[in-house]
């Protein structure tokens, strides 16, 4: 005798033994995968603002070590100076970013002013008030991997040497 699939039948509720565990597995798997895309992004702007932090540092760094300045910074430094990129690897090493890939740059010349003083004087990069701006570029690799891409944080600061 041919028995019907009716919904309550006892028939139907055998043929359906799974469904959850199907139905679960296929909804975890998606859940998760947001939020691990959701736990990379939040890692990546936390880099890009370590980065920009770590460039606004360097140019700090820049803007009080002038020409003029006990342990001057910059191209025209002839004694005791201080990279500008190590204070900007130092400061992003603190929160546990590897900086041996990152890259810095440091630029004395932009802004403008550099040239001649208010009284015709040549500037040297370094003197006040010559302007510095400092570009740090860090390679973002994903931390759970899961075939996204890496991706370049670029960030910059600029100021005025004050010293």
């Amino acid at each position: 005798m041919f028995r019907s699939k009716k919904p309550g039948s006892i028939t139907w509720r055998r043929d359906s033994r799974g469904q959850a565990q199907v139905e679960f597995t296929l909804t975890i798997v998606f859940v998760l995968l947001l939020i691990f895309a959701i736990f990379e992004l939040i890692m990546l702007v936390y880099t890009f603002n370590v980065v920009a932090d770590s460039a606004k540092e360097g140019v700090r760094y820049a803007i009080v070590h002038g020409k003029n300045n006990t342990s001057p910074s910059g191209p025209s430094c002839t004694t005791n100076c201080t990279d500008i990129n190590n204070v900007v690897q130092a400061y992003a090493r603190l929160s546990f970013h590897d900086t041996s890939s990152m890259v810095v740059t440091t630029d004395y010349t932009g802004g403008g002013v550099n040239g001649t003083d208010a009284l015709g004087k040549p500037l040297t990069c370094n003197d006040a008030p010559c302007a510095v701006r400092v570009t740090v570029s860090f390679p973002f690799k994903p931390l759970l991997g899961l075939g996204w891409p890496t991706v370049t944080v670029n960030a910059a600061a600029e100021g005025r040497i004050v010293y």
